[in-house]
């Protein structure tokens, strides 16, 4: 086992661990006392998280937890570079908020979780996530994520214990629909099977949305089964490096509809150019992000 620690003073503001994997960005991550997504307004803390990574195709787990100034890891590899990249470290936050609008709601929630940043998963473990996530909650979105790796997905030894990757598209492509809905997916059991089969036979891939203009990303990525505007924007935001995009779900509609009334527009592409307008623009997820785990 490699052991290392990761001095977040180097990196530009501050960082929260808790709350960058605990707000419904990332269902790759699981807490090491069975706890995760259990309480709202996650912030703070110092559990153990872990995810199982890919490196070179092979899985490898990686866990970590924040001390103070300093996020300590354990893992197969060296995760430093990992974690850098999936915890976005590199963000100038500072910079990124200062580029957000002076609003009451915004501050507010940057306040209140002054160090989340966003995610930056795999693509399709994140198309996959986001397809399950409709009509459902967080808690129950994480739980059907670790039913696929299961019953589905490669096992990695691991300090004693065995852990399941994230299936790999091929992998799935060979779930039945029966399977899938055994597993508690119900009617979004063939939207998961059929983008799987997609992906696998390579009809189409999420990573060739990247370095499309924006709206022409989110289009291209409607091309998957069961994935409208909305999935599309959590991967765009989540996996795609399109700090931009903000999805607009029912807790975001909710949050225009009581404080930004004029940014709805009655469909979804001019409603998202509106509201992206109102948080900042260029790094209106981001925006998005705090305010979602702020009022959710």
């Amino acid at each position: 086992m490699e052991r290392g620690a990761i001095p977040l003073g180097e990196f530009p503001g501050p960082f929260d661990l808790q709350s960058t994997v605990e707000s419904g960005q990332s269902y790759l991550w699981d807490r090491a006392d069975g706890r995760m997504y259990d309480e709202s307004g996650a912030y703070g803390g110092d559990a153990w998280y872990e995810s199982v990574v890919r490196v070179d195709s092979e899985p490898a787990v990686v866990r970590v937890r924040q001390i103070d100034d300093r996020l300590e890891w354990e893992s197969s590899v060296e995760a430093a570079p990992i974690l850098r990249e999936r915890l976005r470290l590199d963000d100038d936050l500072p910079a990124i908020r200062a580029a957000t609008p002076d609003d009451d709601v915004v501050e507010s929630a940057f306040d209140a979780y002054w160090g989340m940043r966003l995610v930056d998963d795999p693509p399709f473990p994140s198309l996959i996530s986001f397809i399950c996530s409709a009509q459902m909650r967080v808690g129950r979105i994480h739980g059907m994520q670790r039913e696929l790796e299961r019953a589905f997905g490669a096992t990695v030894e691991f300090d004693g214990r065995t852990y399941h990757a994230f299936p790999t598209a091929e992998q799935l492509a060979e779930a039945t629909e029966a399977d899938l809905r055994d597993l508690g997916l119900g009617y979004r059991a063939p939207y998961v099977r059929d983008t799987a089969r997609m992906v696998a036979d390579g009809e189409a891939r999420p990573e060739e949305a990247a370095g499309l203009d924006y709206e022409d990303a989110r289009e291209s990525l409607t091309r998957f089964v069961g994935v409208g505007d909305k999935v599309a924007d959590c991967v765009l935001l989540f996996a795609l490096e399109y700090l931009e995009a903000v999805p607009l779900d029912t807790w975001i509609r909710t949050t225009i509809e009581e404080y930004y009334p004029d940014c709805d527009r009655g469909n979804y592409a001019e409603t998202s150019r509106a509201i992206r307008a109102a948080f900042g623009g260029e790094y209106a997820g981001y925006t998005q992000t705090y305010v979602f785990h702020y009022l959710r």
